[in-house]
């Protein structure tokens, strides 16, 4: 029989959870500005909460580099796996941007180590992409991990630690990495449906906008309402498209890639509170934009749940020589 060790399955998409869980904690920070007194206890409870599945996951996946060393190296040198890599460093500037302060050297080296390995597994997606090395089943919008996201959420995090100069300039790095990967991914969505294993990371095409309004708001904070409107305008359209496509991502079976909803609905509830702060919307807008992204997320946890109490979060052990043969 063939049966190899759990560890050596473990998929570092796992990862998307923490984001997910950080993402929504610095959602539900914002809506403070409404005067909220449970704002505040849910942001930190759901940041602790990221924070420690973050620390487990990581204890885990450091343990499967030391046992399992050639699993590893395949994740990386396979063009999906090895983007989901960059959910790692990605967790690591969330926690910056929710915890971090000017002067804290800290978070600032946590923070520089972060896009160091974002910048690495960036390089590597970009350079696979820039010779057509990648397969078109294989473009999926899980490619804007670690260019897109890693420079927009490093720029949310150079603000917050105090270096407003550096956060402009990778917030410039991660828009025009969207706009190169946009049309890659744009062009395989429109050509039909994504192999069915791949279809739960279409949530990810949701991020770039969202997350990109949400990163201006917090670099410039006198930015008028009106121009994060624009934002959430762009925002929409991938919202749309995403949604057109209900009947082929709705209809397969609960796996962890339906993570890649939570991240983008979460930024697009920050970004709406701050339109609501900002242009004078009426709280209740933000306010449904936050329930909407929290009863998404907790979806996801519930189900991510059953799976772990079914074990089935791992994926099993591919079949041996003799199954196959069979």
């Amino acid at each position: 029989m063939h049966n190899t060790p759990w560890l050596s399955r473990f998929p570092v998409g796992l990862f998307a959870t923490s984001v997910g869980l950080l993402a929504l904690a610095g959602a539900w920070r914002r809506a403070q500005g409404f005067g909220w007194e449970h704002a505040a206890v849910a942001g930190d409870l759901l940041a602790w909460c990221g924070a420690g599945v973050f620390a487990l996951l990581l204890v885990l996946y450091l343990l499967k580099c030391l046992r399992h060393p050639a699993s590893v190296k395949a994740e990386f040198l396979h063009p999906l796996p090895g983007a989901q890599m960059a959910l790692i460093p990605l967790t690591g500037l969330l926690l910056a941007v929710f915890y971090g302060g000017p002067g804290h050297a800290g978070w600032l080296a946590g923070a520089l180590v972060a896009l160091a390995f974002q910048g690495l597994v960036a390089i590597r997606i970009v350079a696979i992409l820039s010779v057509g090395g990648l397969p078109s089943a294989a473009i999926t919008p899980t490619l804007y991990i670690p260019p897109v996201a890693g420079g927009l959420v490093g720029a949310m995090a150079m603000s917050t630690l105090g270096y407003p100069g550096w956060a402009a300039l990778l917030f410039g790095m991660g828009l025009v990495s969207w706009a190169l990967l946009e049309v890659r991914v744009l062009n395989r969505l429109f050509e039909g449906a994504m192999p069915e294993a791949l279809r739960p990371t279409i949530g990810m095409e949701l991020a770039p906008p969202a997350v990109a309004t949400l990163a201006a708001a917090t670099i410039w904070p006198l930015l008028p309402g009106d121009v994060l409107i624009v934002g959430l305008g762009i925002a929409a359209g991938p919202v749309v498209a995403v949604l057109a496509r209900y009947r082929w991502w709705s209809t397969v079976p609960f796996a962890i890639g339906f993570w890649s909803f939570s991240f983008p609905l979460a930024a697009f509830a920050g970004a709406v509170i701050e339109v609501v702060r900002r242009g004078g919307w009426p709280p209740m807008v933000g306010a449904m934009a936050l329930a909407i992204a929290s009863g998404v997320i907790a979806f996801l946890a519930l189900r991510t749940l059953l799976l772990l109490v079914r074990g089935r979060l791992i994926p099993p052990s591919p079949p041996g020589p003799s199954a196959r043969a069979s």
